[in-house]
């Protein structure tokens, strides 16, 4: 009896960590678009319900959901109420897509701590909890927005300890750090810090109705850290490309452009896993209204040929052929969304396939936008993978 009591408070706890985990993993918001169907997945007993309906234990949130938003609960039984889960549904809306090649500068949130090293056979950072990728915000309560602020502040501490604020993993911390003296007489934390990066791409689109553009399809990564650069604003600017680098097998080509004379066109308000996004404030040598398009749904996209947009001629944008030859539809968690072959001789020939530079290009299928470039498979540069128009354009709606 005692070994049966054991099995069954077994299954009980592993049944009950299963329903905590189903409740606590289903996010507290959702946002589709217009027409998109979304599926919430619960175990026998949760059901989602509405103010006026109860929707199945696999919900569905009905096509005929006009744009705006709609407040769910997670119940128990039908009795308990465990979550509230609300659902913005966007409109469905037009875009330009643009696949011009474009410059930016991005803006750290603070200073972005990319490496350490001793001064003078000490290392005055040890023991503090700083780490690389970690960006430091605050400095005896002053707020730190680049590395001359930084440098002045620590130098001004003839070697006294400084608080410093730093944000890590999302999490606001402080700490303090006796600066050293170094051959120079100046006083160091023996951190290197960077506030401010640069890169070129491709603008994916405009949408008319808010001024805003998305571009690249990925986020803009630190060089040294490899994680994404948190920024405070940014600068969309023109480039002027230089040359274009083939790409092989094993060698990933690329655009090579210069951003050092060019002027600005937009501000940069978000770098996320899904692309940059801002607003456009002068458009017009950029977007043409005639070639404005209805945004893709996933169900809409097909294992078929399509074309991307890309500029690797400064001024000459063109179309290429492609095909999609495989879509992910239920992957809302990262930006190979689509995989694709490059089949267009003309590319072929220039740039050996995809390579960088052409992240963003926008992808058409059918007369609509369905997504853009976003990576390349280095074995073999004519394949590469694509994102869903649908995730970018959530993403940009976050930022308003």
């Amino acid at each position: 009896m005692k070994k049966l009591a054991k099995i069954l408070l077994l299954l009980f706890l592993i049944i009950l960590y299963s329903y905590v985990c189903n409740i606590t993993l289903l996010p507290d918001s959702y946002i589709i678009m217009q027409g998109e169907t979304l599926n919430i997945y619960t175990l026998i007993g949760l059901s989602i319900q509405g103010k006026k309906d109860t929707l199945q234990a696999v919900s569905t949130i009905n096509q005929s959901y006009e744009p705006g938003k709609v407040d769910l609960s997670l119940k128990l039984f039908d009795l308990f109420s465990v979550k509230n889960i609300s659902v913005n549904v966007i409109p469905k809306t037009k875009v330009i897509p643009i696949g011009a090649a474009i410059g930016m500068k991005l803006y750290t949130d603070g200073v972005l701590v990319v490496g350490m090293s001793e001064i003078e056979g000490k290392k005055p950072y040890e023991n503090s909890g700083i780490q690389e990728g970690d960006r430091i915000i605050k400095i005896d309560k002053n707020e730190i927005d680049t590395t001359e602020d930084l440098m002045n502040i620590v130098n001004k501490s003839n070697g006294k300890a400084v608080s410093i604020q730093y944000i890590h993993d999302e999490e606001t911390i402080t700490t303090s750090i006796t600066p050293v003296k170094n051959q120079d007489n100046e006083y160091k934390l023996g951190l290197w810090v960077r506030d401010a990066a640069a890169g070129v791409g491709t603008l994916t689109f405009y949408e008319p109705e808010s001024k805003m553009f998305a571009s690249l399809g990925h986020g803009i990564l630190d060089v040294d850290t490899s994680t994404l650069i948190k920024i405070e604003k940014g600068e969309l600017v023109t480039t002027n490309i230089l040359s274009i680098s083939k790409g092989k097998k094993g060698e990933p080509g690329e655009i090579r452009g210069t951003i050092e004379s060019g002027y600005d066109i937009g501000d940069i308000s978000k770098n996320t896993n899904f692309g940059v996004f801002g607003t456009l404030n002068q458009s017009s040598y950029l977007i043409s209204k005639q070639n404005i398009m209805d945004v893709a749904l996933r169900n809409e996209i097909k294992t078929d040929k399509a074309q991307i947009i890309c500029e690797l001629e400064n001024g000459k944008r063109e179309y290429y052929d492609i095909e999609i030859q495989k879509v992910f539809t239920n992957n809302n968690q990262d930006n190979k969304s689509m995989l694709i072959k490059v089949i267009d001789e003309d590319l072929l020939q220039k740039t050996g396939g995809i390579i960088q530079g052409m992240s963003g290009a926008p992808i058409i299928q059918n007369g609509k936008f369905v997504g853009a470039v976003t990576h390349v498979l280095v074995n073999d540069p004519s394949l590469g993978y694509g994102v869903f128009a649908d995730m970018m354009l959530k993403q940009m709606k976050e930022i308003k």
